[in-house]
């Protein structure tokens, strides 16, 4: 939370730093306590919640700074803007969500079609997709008190000119992690595992299916922040619904039972591509109701 205000006080460089330094002191933290001084599972929790309070007291430094532009407020109409703001919230809370979702309709559907083999390789999948959502994140939150503020001010072209840059960036994006997966699949696992041959023969199969996905997840989660910051939440949070756990979750327990068990691995390319149609639609839509302001 701290963060987002800071980002849209021109302070994002501080809010990077601070994030940084929560977690590497998490990191190293977790190895000297755990490790260096025997506090076993205690000193990683014990580095856990010191990581997290530097970061939030490097976060309010600025509220004590020259820099700092926010100043407490009273606040008129409070139930209606409260509304207003958790439903502009609902689509990027989905979109976290959603990750939990799709690892558990997932997880139940391997063990009743593929089994355990091929549970370890999505487990090393969801890592790399967690990955993934992190780089889109980054886009989506530097992008967006950039189009609000030109939102608010009817700067087309400004909120033009940023999307496009973002949108090259998710592209790119898209394109490096499935060529990764694509070329890498057993590195991969290696990194987040000591796999068997067994493993790491089904491994690249897998990966190289699903990672067809993250060609468009990046657009598809840019999206969200992308129509929250224009002041369209219902549709930023259609394709949260739909790419989280509508759409997937039809086709998670469809697909293998029509088309067999391999099928499973479709199920998230399938999903990005038909979420990716319907937000490139609203983005030109979107783009033509901005011009008429």
């Amino acid at each position: 939370m701290l963060a987002a205000y800071l980002r849209n006080d021109n302070a994002p460089g501080l809010a990077a730093f601070a994030t940084l330094c929560g977690g590497c002191f998490n990191i190293f933290g977790d190895l000297y306590f755990a490790f260096g001084l025997n506090m076993g599972m205690f000193g990683a929790g014990l580095a856990t919640a010191i990581g997290v309070t530097l970061t939030i007291a490097v976060m309010v430094s600025h509220f004590f700074s020259r820099k700092n532009a926010l100043r407490l407020s009273r606040v008129h109409g409070y139930i209606h803007k409260a509304k207003e703001l958790v439903f502009n919230g609902c689509s990027a809370f989905v979109s976290e969500i959603a990750m939990g979702m799709i690892a558990m309709l997932f997880n139940r559907q391997i063990m009743n079609y593929l089994g355990s083999d091929a549970l370890a390789v999505f487990g090393v999948i969801v890592q790399i997709s967690g990955l993934v959502q992190c780089f889109t994140y980054a886009v989506g939150q530097a992008a967006q008190p950039i189009i609000s503020e030109n939102y608010s001010v009817h700067n087309l072209e400004r909120i033009k000119e940023t999307r496009k840059y973002s949108l090259w960036t998710v592209a790119v994006f898209g394109v490096l992690w499935t060529a990764a997966v694509f070329l890498f699949p057993n590195a991969f696992v290696k990194v987040f595992m000591s796999p068997t041959d067994s493993v790491l023969q089904i491994a690249p199969g897998i990966m190289q299916i699903y990672g067809l996905a993250y060609l468009l997840l990046p657009l598809n989660i840019f999206a969200t922040y992308y129509f929250q910051s224009v002041m369209q939440p219902k549709t930023a949070l259609i394709i949260s619904m739909a790419r989280g756990m509508v759409l997937c979750g039809v086709l998670v327990f469809v697909l293998p039972a029509l088309f067999g068990a391999e099928l499973l691995w479709w199920v998230m390319p399938i999903t990005e591509l038909a979420v990716a149609m319907y937000t490139i639609f609203c983005m030109v839509r979107s783009n033509r109701s901005l011009a008429l302001k």
